[in-house]
């Protein structure tokens, strides 16, 4: 059967092209400070802080191994982590409670002042990513420079949100593992911010190539951005009904609603798509 090893190497080709595209999105850089965020708390923080350490170098020898450019999150991340670790450990009791209380907020700040950073130095953070898939003659372009500050600017958000919403589980609800400030909402941002990475580029070059005149492709449309997203409610609702944190029809009217209008904006793309 020559099939066979035809068909093997076009699903081990399959599996790097899809290894290669989620380590070279800019996610990559933010997994190990999202990792952080979702596992300190009371009695966990040493073991938060050493594994966002761990995966921090892990994707920072990845890049090295793949002979990508070592990035300046990358970087950071490493050095940051190795820091946390070590005042974690070194830290008196007291000073250990406080972080177990403030930890999350402070990480997601430290990002927003990173990324916030990498703008106003006209650095933003996502363009080390994107010229890697991008032709070089694009580098300088007025619409690559937008589409990154605007990415950019979209992750500082999710980050603003996910901070804003420990400190008031923490400041005004006095429960830093409360289900929706300390996992869904912070989750949920952050699910925005990647979907958004890979919707906007394809939309905002499409329509740059409309507004001057050139042929292109149509723009996706706003619900290849929603439709994911929607999903989300599905796996809330579940969570709501199995471990509580609102009331029960909260968590059912979650997954129906999810559930509808994930399918009905399917077919409102499908409609668009075949011109029907």
């Amino acid at each position: 059967m020559p099939e066979q090893p035809d068909a093997a190497a076009g699903a081990r080709t399959a599996s790097a092209t899809f290894a290669t595209r989620i380590l070279d999105n800019p996610f990559v850089g933010f997994l190990p400070w999202i990792v952080l965020a979702v596992l300190e708390g009371p009695g966990r923080l040493p073991w938060a802080a050493g594994a966002a350490l761990a995966l921090s170098v892990v994707f920072l020898v990845l890049d090295v191994v793949r002979g990508r450019t070592v990035k300046i999150l990358a970087v950071v991340d490493v050095v940051a982590f190795t820091a946390f670790l070590v005042l974690v450990l070194a830290a008196p009791p007291a000073t250990q409670r406080w972080l177990e209380t403030w930890f999350g907020e402070i990480s997601n700040l430290i990002l927003v002042v990173v990324v916030v950073a990498s703008m106003i130095a006209r650095v933003p953070f996502t363009i080390q990513y994107a010229r890697e898939q991008t032709d070089p003659s694009a580098w300088r372009t007025p619409l690559f420079l937008r589409i990154n500050y605007v990415i950019t600017g979209a992750w500082a958000l999710a980050f603003a949100v996910s901070s804003a919403a420990g400190f008031y589980g923490d400041a005004v609800l006095h429960d830093n593992s409360n289900i929706w400030t300390g996992w869904i909402i912070q989750i949920g941002a952050s699910l925005v911010a990647v979907q958004f990475t890979q919707w906007y580029p394809d939309y905002a070059t499409a329509n740059a190539l409309r507004a001057a005149g050139e042929p292109t492709e149509p723009a996706p449309p706003v619900t290849d951005l929603l439709v994911p997203l929607l999903g989300y409610l599905v796996p809330v609702g579940i969570i709501v009904l199995v471990f509580g944190g609102a009331p029960t029809w909260l968590g059912i009217a979650l997954i129906v609603v999810g559930s509808a209008l994930s399918v009905q904006l399917r077919r409102v793309d499908t409609r668009s798509a075949t011109g029907g």
